[in-house]
């Protein structure tokens, strides 16, 4: 059902002064998605599972309990990703990937490779 054309008006003022009184809010409300904790979760979910491997594979060799530790911090971790990509779902999924493209990866990533690439150029500059 439509707004009708005071309620519309009345929304907008609202909207106006929230940019107004707390502008950082505004941007922060006007960016974030109902999928953007769930996506959030499986990136922490990723390198938590990342963590695990590398925990796991450095202790296996001192003792098998710690390289357990590890395999449940990878368990874990597997499980909250789970959990999060249940709640992100098939739209919200699109709706990332869509976000993402849109944007660019480079955008998305940062400026990594920039980043490399100048340093890469200032260590030539300081062996010439």
């Amino acid at each position: 059902m439509p707004l009708s054309e005071d309620e519309q008006r009345i929304l907008s003022e609202i909207e106006q002064q929230l940019y107004e009184t707390d502008p950082a809010l505004a941007r922060e409300v006007s960016s974030t998605t109902v999928y953007t904790a769930a996506f959030r979760g499986i990136r922490l979910a990723l390198f938590g599972f990342l963590g695990g491997v590398v925990f796991l594979w450095f202790t296996l060799g001192t003792s098998y309990w710690l390289a357990f530790l590890g395999f449940l911090i990878m368990l874990a971790s597997t499980l909250w990703f789970e959990r999060n990509a249940r709640k992100l779902g098939r739209v919200g999924l699109e709706q990332m990937t869509n976000q993402m493209r849109g944007a660019g990866l480079r955008d998305y990533l940062g400026s990594t490779g920039s980043k490399m690439r100048d340093r890469m150029r200032r260590d030539e500059d300081d062996q010439e």
